[in-house]
């Protein structure tokens, strides 16, 4: 059954969590933000500081290249993550929610070019899912790494261990990770004090290093090098990878909670850090082999070690948990077809596990650890994905500001104008990257993309198809209460996605059973553009004749819709529901394609077989499977 995506009039949902909870919550919800939203950028200085000054010291590591590589990227983590995520975007929100499909819908309201609007969020999820490839892969990567400080005796182990450790990653997301979600907080707040302390230590050796805070440093540097300050460019970007986390994980922590743990603890780590790698490398430019694991003394490499493979775990546990989610509000959009998605916590809706995306995802990061072997190498492929989000969230953030905000056109322009520049100057940074591996994300963000565009655009015009063969339910239902053929005892309801015409399921069980159930109810199940819908706006019954009536339930895009549940409301409105004397009649529909597609070839064929993939109505929408009747019809398109 095609979904149908509209909008909502009048269902609201909680603006933020913290709304929702009593205050005394505050410091919990600030603790798992720490745990959950800043694990990937929390890991950056692993590799970002040696990477960039690789790049800008063409393989050294000169004063000139250590400031004007620190400047950058202090100044990068105040202006595109201070500046832009946590002051300016996080104040768009859609009824809560936050991430590149949020404002998708969010914008489509008011866009007078809605198509393109979708076509954006199509690219801003593509590319969410490219990075989503990246981050586990050279996080733990760096991470294992790090014992080579210590001793080279595991020189020849460190990609096996990181493959162990993924498998073992992916391996667990079938059982969930809310018994060891309350950990990941205060985990993460150890690492961000252990790492803000040991840059700290080699601070107070050089503090003339806080003169980096001075952006005249890193653009001095820019001017003077040429395309070397280009390319360096692209590796200072590294530093704020993963701030795309503060806007999609809005809906799950609020505002003020990620918003305090930013400006309280994680930017004052990072920013600590990065001026104590500097400040070593400074004193001693060999320690620019491993920056970050030289700051601390030999007793404690080992720990270090553990310790920064538990934080990247946990980075690559929160990127895996968003492709999850971001993908479940794909399907919920029509921009993918129906996946299996299962619940592993009977507490906390959010904890979802998607079997094939998880498959997916192990088998792209497998490749690509053994594609590229270190975390050097992966630097050049990591940034464009990231940079490429950034700019097509600023785009839809800008006409929200103009159109939901209702600010002026030239005062939008003015307040997103910055951003846009400095986004797009990082994404043309890291366009040279394509060559030495920046090609991974990209491919696999433009196959997911065509596979995003196929899916929508085929089942618009599969439902325009059979929308022309079908009888109008007005005229049907007025002869079948004039003329009523046999009836037996029970409420039939007929599961379709277009409440004007009479559902298949109802056609063919007239034709073959020739009998009609005492109550029947045409079923449409609607997702809407906001994140969730109120239980008061969910259910809407319209009556249509002596025996039939029709149903519309509406889902927001971040829920998952539950059917039977949602009928229960209905006894509200007036209507006796009882499961267990009601049959649900669904249509399976076997495409085959046509002498003459309408879609090139290719992608009628790529079209059937999402539908051969896609999850059947019965499991997606919950309804128990003893009773439910299906019936299959064919269909060339």
């Amino acid at each position: 059954m095609a979904q149908s995506v509209v909008p909502s009039e009048g269902a609201e949902a909680p603006t933020s969590p913290e709304l929702q909870a009593p205050s005394s919550k505050f410091v919990t919800l600030t603790l798992g933000s720490i745990g959950v939203v800043y694990g990937d950028i929390g890991t950056s200085p692993l590799y970002a500081f040696r990477e960039a000054v690789l790049a800008a010291g063409g393989g050294g590591a000169s004063r000139e290249a250590v400031y004007g590589v620190l400047s950058l990227i202090l100044w990068a983590l105040i202006l595109i993550v201070t500046c832009k995520y946590v002051v300016v975007l996080l104040r768009a929100d859609n009824n809560g929610e936050g991430g590149p499909l949020s404002l998708m819908a969010l914008a489509s309201r008011v866009s007078a070019h809605p198509t393109t609007i979708l076509y954006l969020g199509v690219i801003g999820a593509s590319l969410f899912f490219g990075d989503a490839l990246i981050t586990p892969s050279i996080s733990v990567l760096s991470a294992i790494e790090g014992i080579r400080v210590a001793t080279d005796v595991f020189d020849h182990y460190v990609v096996v261990a990181t493959v162990v450790i993924l498998v073992f990653l992916f391996a667990v997301q079938s059982r969930g990770t809310a018994s060891v979600a309350g950990w990941f907080g205060p985990i993460m707040v150890v690492w961000f004090v252990v790492i803000g302390v040991g840059g700290l230590s080699h601070l107070l050796t050089n503090p003339q290093v806080l003169t980096a805070f001075n952006p005249v440093h890193g653009v001095e540097f820019l001017l003077h090098h040429g395309f070397i300050g280009f390319v360096t460019l692209g590796a200072v970007f590294l530093a704020v990878t993963g701030a795309e986390a503060l806007y999609a994980d809005l809906g799950h922590f609020g505002r003020k909670p990620i918003r305090t743990a930013w400006l309280g603890l994680v930017l004052p780590a990072l920013a600590l850090n990065y001026l104590g790698q500097a400040a070593l490398v400074l004193a001693d430019p060999a320690a620019i082999e491993n920056p970050f694991f030289l700051l601390f003394p030999h007793w404690a490499l080992i720990p270090m070690v553990g310790l920064a493979t538990v934080a990247t775990v946990i980075a690559s546990q929160a990127v895996i948990t968003g492709a999850f989610s971001l993908t479940r509000q794909a399907v919920q959009l029509g921009l993918l077809p129906r996946l299996e998605v299962r619940h592993t916590s009977a507490e906390h809706e959010g904890q979802i596990y998607l079997p094939l995306v998880n498959t997916l995802l192990l088998i792209g990061v497998l490749l690509l650890v053994g594609l590229f072997r270190s975390s050097s190498a992966l630097a050049s492929a990591y940034g464009i994905a990231v940079t490429g989000t950034m700019v097509v969230t600023a785009c839809m953030a800008f006409l929200v500001i103009w159109k939901v905000w209702k600010w002026s056109l030239w005062l939008a322009a003015a307040l997103m104008a910055p951003f846009l520049v400095v986004d797009t100057t990082f994404l043309t940074a890291n366009l040279i990257k394509i060559i030495e591996g920046g090609w991974v994300p990209l491919a696999f963000a433009a196959a997911l993309s065509i596979v995003m565009y196929t899916w929508h655009h085929g089942t618009r015009l599969l439902f325009e198809k059979t929308r022309k063969l079908e009888t109008p339910l007005g005229a049907l239902v007025e002869m079948l209460e004039k003329k009523p053929p046999v009836r037996v005892p029970g409420t039939a309801v007929f599961l379709t996605s277009d409440p004007t015409s009479a559902p298949t399921a109802l056609l063919h069980s007239l034709k073959h059973y020739k009998v009609l159930h005492d109550k029947n109810v045409v079923l449409t199940i609607r997702t809407t553009h906001t994140p969730r819908v109120a239980p008061e706006e969910r259910v809407k019954i319209e009556q249509i004749g002596k025996t039939f009536s029709c149903v519309s339930l509406k889902f927001g895009f971040m829920e998952t819709p539950n059917v039977p549940r949602a009928l229960g409301i209905a006894r509200k409105h007036g209507w006796q529901f009882d499961i267990m004397s009601t049959s649900f009649f669904v249509s399976r529909r076997l495409l085959k394609p046509a002498a003459r597609p309408v879609m090139p070839p290719w992608q009628d064929r790529l079209f059937i077989t999402l539908t051969r993939i896609a999850n059947d109505a019965t499991s997606y929408y919950q309804i128990p499977t003893g009773r439910v009747v299906e019936i299959g019809t064919q269909v060339t398109i």
